[in-house]
C-alpha cells in the first residue's frame, strides 16, 4: 500500500510541478504581451502629437480642443485620446516596476496590479511551457514538493489513524 501511495505522490508530485511553473511562464508572457500594448499606444500618440503639431497645437491643447467640441464624436475622440495617453503612462509605470522587481515579486505584482485587458489577452493566448529560468525552476520544485510532501505527510496521518487499535479509535470518536 505505501508503495502506491509514493507512486501516486510522485506522480501528482510532478504535476503540481509543473501546474507551479505556469505562473512565471505567465508573468513572462504577460511583459511580452504588456511591452506590445506600450509600443501600440506610442505610435498611436506619436502620430497624434505630429497632427496636432502640424495644427500648430500641444498634444494637451488639442486634446482638451477635442473635447470641448459640441460635435459629440469629436468629443469623444478627445476623451479616448486622453484616455491612452493616461493608459500609456499607467503601463509604463507598471512595466518600470515589474523589470526591478525580483522574480517571484513580478508574478505578485502582475497578479495584484496587472492590466485587466493585457492579462485577459494573455489568457485567452496563453500556451503552456516548462520555463528554465531561475525562477521557473525553483517554482518547479516548489510545486513538486508541496504537492508530493503534502500527499506524503496526509497519507502517514491516515495511516497511522488506520493503524489505530478499535479501542482507541472508538474513543476518538466518542
Amino acid at each position: 500500500m505505501s508503495r502506491i501511495v509514493r507512486i501516486i505522490a510522485l506522480g501528482l508530485g510532478l504535476c503540481g510541478g509543473v501546474v507551479a511553473s505556469q505562473g512565471p511562464e505567465f508573468a513572462q508572457q504577460y511583459r511580452q504581451r504588456l511591452g506590445g500594448a506600450i509600443d501600440e499606444l506610442r505610435q498611436v500618440i506619436t502620430r497624434f502629437e505630429a497632427d496636432a503639431q502640424a495644427s500648430g497645437e500641444t498634444q494637451e491643447s488639442a486634446i482638451a480642443r477635442l473635447r470641448s467640441n459640441t460635435d459629440d464624436f469629436v468629443s469623444r475622440q478627445g476623451a479616448a485620446m486622453q484616455a491612452n495617453v493616461e493608459r500609456l503612462r499607467n503601463l509604463e509605470i507598471h512595466r518600470e516596476t515589474m523589470m526591478q522587481a525580483g522574480p517571484f515579486a513580478r508574478v505578485a505584482l502582475m497578479a495584484r496590479d496587472g492590466d485587466q485587458d493585457v492579462m485577459e489577452a494573455v489568457y485567452r493566448d496563453f500556451e503552456p511551457a516548462l520555463p528554465v529560468t531561475e525562477e521557473g525552476i525553483l517554482s518547479t520544485a516548489i510545486g513538486f514538493v508541496a504537492v508530493w510532501g503534502g500527499l506524503l505527510l496526509l497519507s502517514g496521518f491516515v495511516r497511522r489513524l488506520w493503524r489505530r487499535p478499535r479501542s482507541q479509535r472508538r474513543t476518538m470518536q466518542a
